[in-house]
């Protein structure tokens, strides 16, 4: 799918060129992280539109799928995120709201207790996946790692 707007492209449709040429081209996260020079979370994030990416990992990016340089020049711009670009009846998004519904009170609680009077950062943060075998099914493991920020009295 070509891409070629008369208004400048946003970071929606950019990130449906980018699954649309991740499809056609047959190649993985990991691949395309591998390129990028970041790890496959990041990478995949800011491809979805939820990081901006410098010019050399837009050019990188835009050369191994092949988009065209308008597609490349709206990965550079600045993110949308949150919820404007996240679909809410993805299962998958619908499961980790739901963890979020029924373990937030006892995350906020625990880092109180650990912590003090403060919150996880989701912009000094860093998040991982990993699959892992298990005799039960395989497991989905995220990782979650946020730096503390305390409250502060002015």
């Amino acid at each position: 799918m070509s891409f070629t707007p008369i208004d400048p492209l946003g970071r929606a449709e950019a990130a449906e060129a980018v699954l649309d040429a991740k499809r056609r081209k047959n190649l993985t996260w990991e691949e395309i992280a591998a390129e990028v020079g970041r790890s496959k979370v990041w990478t995949t994030a800011a491809l979805l539109g939820q990081h901006p990416l410098g010019e050399e990992q837009a050019r990188t990016a835009g050369e191994l799928l092949g988009l065209d340089q308008v597609v490349v020049d709206a990965l550079r711009l600045p993110p949308v995120r949150g919820e404007a670009v996240v679909d809410p009846s993805e299962p998958i998004v619908a499961r980790l709201e739901e963890i979020v519904q029924v373990y937030g009170g006892t995350v906020s609680e625990l880092i109180r207790e650990e912590f003090g009077d403060g919150i996880m950062s989701a912009i000094d943060f860093r998040m991982d996946f990993q699959r892992v075998a298990s005799e039960e099914g395989d497991r989905v493991v995220i990782t979650l790692d946020g730096k503390y920020l305390p409250y502060r009295e002015f």
